[in-house]
């Protein structure tokens, strides 16, 4: 750290009789413990927290501070161009990094300093006058004790600054790590002392939220602020767009519902809400989701709660493909508009549970029509459209719309 400030450009100027500073020197304890004493009783964040040893630590802090003071004094008039405020500002700048790594803001600090230079200038000044220093001299005295002062306090704010910052990118890491270890679904106590390590409190459950990065402050800043986040190397809803993957914390059950309001035009893709430690489960259910293709047309949030059916049928396409072919072989031989409309009416036959007037208002036709085709489906499957497996393998291979016909 450089120590090459206005201190000793005005220490320079300042000429201090050689009996004076020996009086300063011995009382730098007496200074240090009033001090002391008058930061506790003035500075609520240290009421009661310097006792002590460390009480002890901060008085041996100030007579350093304080005899550091009057070393650049006697330096500046001497032939040895070194100095001792380097040491000084170094101990200053720890003396922030520790405050930060308490806990606490740089303003009980600062009102420390403030206190501090108030009480130690009336100590000194005492001094300083009874011994018949110039006017003029007490001034630049003056002067220049509160400009150390407040290079000391501009150490420390320094040395604040530099701990939270710090402190803040060694956590980014660890919540980055956490959320790559939660997205492999890493063992729980594995994920706890991560979690441990990120300060991060651990949740009852986590949902996983899939959206375009260039989406994502604006998300981020209606969400939890615990929420998680991650960029993955995955196909977006657009090829263009990057995704963000999202872990938001507690929004299970009723609060579902506010998750999706929220995300209402950010073109997302959330999971089921699953216990925080096996949040991988929800993960992988939503980039299902992607994959297929799920949406809405109103740019609402696609909620994998509302298309469970078609994510089931989707797990093994081949076999849902054969299960289609097996149930749908009686239709095989009719020509393919024919099967197709059969297979429509089937479908929705089985959905509306035989209420022919449903399935025709579905459907856009007369309920006779309907009438006709079902004759057809009994003639094409006889009795066995009354046995439960075949109806459960009929419900399974037309759960989805049957594709049409290709034309041609």
């Amino acid at each position: 750290m450089s120590d090459e400030f206005g201190t000793n450009h005005h220490a320079a100027r300042l000429e201090l009789d050689a009996q004076v500073a020996a009086l300063l020197l011995d009382r730098l304890p007496v200074v240090a413990e009033r001090t002391v004493s008058a930061i506790t009783a003035e500075v609520p964040d240290y009421s009661g927290a310097l006792t002590g040893a460390m009480r002890e630590k901060i008085e041996n802090a100030v007579r350093i501070a304080l005899g550091t003071f009057l070393q650049l004094i006697e330096g500046a008039q001497s032939t040895d161009p070194s100095t001792p405020l380097a040491p000084a500002l170094e101990a200053a700048y720890a003396l922030g990094s520790g405050e930060a790594r308490s806990g606490r803001s740089m303003d009980a600090l600062l009102a420390a300093y403030r206190v501090g230079a108030r009480v130690a200038w009336r100590e000194v000044s005492t001094i300083t006058v009874r011994n018949g220093l110039a006017a003029e001299t007490v001034a630049e005295f003056a002067e220049l004790m509160f400009a150390y002062i407040d290079e000391l306090s501009a150490a420390s704010v320094a040395g604040h600054a530099d701990e939270l910052a710090s402190a803040g990118r060694v956590r980014r890491r660890y919540l980055e790590r956490l959320t790559q270890q939660l997205l492999a679904g890493e063992p729980e106590e594995i994920l706890r002392g991560s979690a441990e390590r990120a300060d991060w409190p651990l949740p009852q459950t986590l949902t996983v939220v899939l959206l375009p990065r260039r989406n994502l402050r604006a998300v981020l800043a209606l969400l939890n602020p615990h929420t998680l986040e991650s960029g993955e190397d995955l196909p977006g809803m657009d090829p263009a767009e990057e995704l963000a993957v999202l872990l938001v914390p507690d929004m299970h059950g009723g609060r579902r519902r506010q998750l999706v309001r929220l995300l209402h035009g950010h073109r997302a893709v959330l999971g089921p809400a699953r216990p925080w430690h096996r949040v991988a489960a929800s993960y992988q259910r939503a980039t299902r989701a992607l994959a297929l293709g799920l949406g809405t047309p109103d740019a609402a949030p696609v909620d994998t709660e509302e298309h469970l059916a078609e994510l089931l049928l989707s797990m093994d396409p081949e076999a849902l493909a054969d299960l289609r072919a097996q149930a749908l072989r009686p239709l095989a031989a009719l020509p393919p508009a024919t099967a197709h409309r059969l297979a429509e009416t089937l479908r929705s036959w089985l959905l509306h549970q035989g209420r022919r007037d449903d399935v025709a208002a579905e459907l856009f036709v007369h309920p006779q029509t309907v009438r006709y085709r079902m004759g057809k489906l009994r003639e094409l499957y006889g009795d066995r459209l009354h046995d439960p497996a075949t109806v459960l393998a009929l419900t399974l291979a037309l759960a989805l719309p049957p594709a049409p016909p290709e034309a041609g």
